[in-house]
């Protein structure tokens, strides 16, 4: 993250009016936190995830598609550093218990209360300034000090911030400071694939999420944004993993 200040955050409500009251408060309440993505189902939750850095998660219990619990299970495996919160009109002990597993932080209740959001919003904005110190880049005498996997998981940050940049194996190596061969042989061992497999996911991920919600957007404007400075080559790359062109993409959502 950029600005220690500056804290990501997903809303996730499959109520439109009730998600915007929620986006709307929490950004009054605290100028730190940014809402980069909502969603009204766990699915398309989880896309914006995949596509984004994020650092907080907001989440309904009961929606279509996957619920919250199950939302917040593929989180904890998947973005083990997303700080999480239950937002539930269900005064249901049951659903605590269960989240609980899944290292939720907090647990609202609607309507929300905006002092309660506030004490939340202060207490998770402690926790990342306190644990926010993981290093962008390795120095040699810091290597030893980090597993594999928390290697890879930085790396993955690190793509996930940087995904609009121009990023190959070797920019990867220098600024993590570790050889090419070594980083690419975890990566694959630890994620199923090398770092350029899981860039190019992030990217069309997120190419996915500009076409159906950014519909002022253009092709080679989404193209730009997600690192593709040429829009033919990025058309290319979608059709290769969505299997239709990022147009016949949109026209889904149409």
């Amino acid at each position: 993250m950029e600005h220690t200040t500056q804290i990501r955050v997903v809303v996730v409500e499959d109520e439109e009016l009730i998600l915007h009251n929620i986006v709307k408060k929490i950004q009054s309440l605290d100028a730190s936190y940014v809402v980069i993505g909502t969603a009204q189902d766990g699915l398309s939750a989880l896309k914006v995830l995949e596509s984004n850095a994020v650092d907080v998660l907001f989440t309904d219990i009961q929606m279509p598609a996957i619920d919250g619990l199950e939302l917040l299970k593929q989180v904890s495996l998947q973005f083990p550093h997303i700080e999480k919160v239950i937002i539930s009109g269900y005064n249901n002990f049951d659903y605590a218990r269960q989240a609980i597993k899944f290292n939720v932080n907090e647990y609202l209740l609607k309507p929300i209360i905006t002092s309660e959001l506030e004490q939340v919003l202060i207490k998770i904005k402690m926790s990342i300034e306190n644990k926010r110190q993981l290093p962008k880049s390795l120095p040699s005498s810091e290597k030893t000090m980090h597993t594999p996997e928390e290697i890879v998981q930085m790396v993955q940050l690190y793509l996930k911030e940087n995904f609009s940049e121009e990023i190959t194996l070797e920019s990867i190596s220098r600024h993590f400071n570790f050889h090419p061969s070594y980083l690419s042989k975890i990566f694959i061992k630890h994620s199923g694939g090398p770092p350029s497999k899981y860039l190019t996911t992030v990217r069309i991920n997120h190419a996915k999420y500009l076409l159906t919600k950014e519909k002022n957007l253009s092709i080679r404007e989404i193209s730009q944004r997600v690192g593709y400075p040429d829009p033919y080559y990025f058309s290319r790359i979608f059709k290769q993993v969505a299997e239709r062109t990022p147009t016949e993409y949109r026209n889904l959502y149409e």
